[in-house]
């Protein structure tokens, strides 16, 4: 086993063992002979004190002075050890020795908590200096972005090539083929007879997002993807509407980025997943229409044509053969998810409250929604949507 007077020759640890977790039976043999060797000098006699300075020079990790110069960028990898981003500073000639960074660090109380990331760091720099910058969050370079929830796909490319400065043709190329992104190949399948359509619609996980400066497309959008299948873990998705809703974790994530759409606030996502249920697969309504305009926009979108609130859509806009996202005068869902839906949408499209109803219209300026089992009642809804002015 390599030890302290190793490290004081050798400016890299061995990188299989870690420094910071040695045991103390080797300390107590590096300590004793130490010992050994400083009364070994004492017994010959003479120059002592030189003697002393000399054999503690051996057992001192080699280190620089001062807080260093210029400006150098290390890459602090995911899950990386101490040994390991000593190991790195040491090959941009950061720190002199792995030993000393470690040793700094597990002087610092906060030293066993430096994130992954790029840092602007100084050449030659004192290892408690170097502790000190990779723990100040000025000193780290990201990217930082924040995705809405709700936003398509092509939004979320536009906000990640404004941050990033990636080509949004990147990202268009790098999502054709979700599988390859994460995205487990089960969650395309379909209880609902129809066609399966693999997009990676739904699965860009709203939130924000700190992406290393040298990223690629495929970096962002795999690390979005991991996080939506971490959510979507925690809350228990899949197993809960497969076995709850008896449909697909496809479809119910599909209504969940509808009621996203649709719902004006966090309040009525729920409900709003609950109507697309009751009118989909309850057998009480026309055809199993889910009739939810949102369909509509979102295929103007990923076509490029202007979008339009729903009170100037014609009933030839509503009912084109051509549409496929077209929701009136045809059953079931939309063909794949119409954006990103938040955590709040997963949950009321996982487990909807209670409810028959079948209607629903946004009823006032702060997007609340009223919701009706009949037609009477979604017209005294629409009446008093009309008398605050939102329809």
């Amino acid at each position: 086993m390599i030890d302290e007077l190793d490290l004081a020759f050798d400016e890299k640890a061995d990188r299989t063992k870690p420094r910071h977790r040695r045991s103390r039976g080797g300390k107590g043999k590096t300590s004793a002979a130490f010992l050994l060797t400083f009364v070994l000098l004492a017994v010959l006699g003479g120059g002592v004190y030189l003697g002393y300075n000399k054999v503690r020079g051996f057992f001192t990790a080699a280190d620089y002075d001062g807080p260093g110069t210029g400006t150098v960028q290390v890459e602090i990898k995911e899950s990386a050890t101490l040994t390991d981003m000593g190991n790195a500073l040491v090959d941009k000639d950061v720190v002199k020795s792995t030993a000393a960074f470690v040793n700094a660090a597990d002087a610092n109380p906060q030293g066993h908590n430096i994130r992954s990331g790029t840092y602007n760091l100084r050449s030659q720099m004192a290892a408690k200096d170097a502790v000190a910058m990779l723990l100040d969050p000025k000193s780290r370079v990201s990217t930082g972005v924040t995705i809405p929830e709700g936003k398509t796909a092509n939004q979320v490319y536009a906000l990640l090539s404004k941050a990033t400065n990636i080509p949004v043709k990147d990202f268009e190329a790098a999502a054709k083929d979700p599988v390859a992104l994460g995205v487990p190949a089960f969650w395309f399948n379909r209880t609902d007879g129809q066609k399966s359509t693999r997009s990676i619609e739904g699965f860009l996980f709203p939130d924000t997002y700190e992406f290393q400066p040298k990223g690629t497309a495929q970096d962002a959008l795999r690390t979005m993807v991991a996080h939506f299948l971490k959510v979507a873990e925690k809350i228990d998705f899949v197993s809960t509407v497969e076995k709850e809703r008896k449909i697909s974790p496809y479809e119910a994530l599909t209504v969940a980025s509808l009621a996203q759409a649709e719902a004006g606030n966090d309040e009525d996502l729920g409900k709003v997943a609950r109507v697309a249920y009751n009118r989909i697969y309850g057998g009480n309504f026309p055809c199993s229409c889910l009739q939810f305009d949102v369909g509509i926009n979102y295929y103007y979108q990923l076509t490029g044509r202007p979008t339009k609130p729903s009170k100037d859509m014609t009933l030839a806009e509503l009912t084109d053969p051509k549409n496929p996202y077209r929701t009136h005068n045809k059953a079931g869902l939309t063909p794949t998810p119409i954006n990103n839906p938040g955590q709040a949408a997963l949950e009321g499209a996982m487990k909807p409250p209670a409810g028959q109803w079948l209607y629903f219209v946004a009823i006032d300026k702060q997007g609340h929604s009223a919701f009706a089992t009949t037609l009477d009642g979604q017209r005294k809804n629409e009446a008093i949507a009309r008398k605050n002015g939102v329809l």
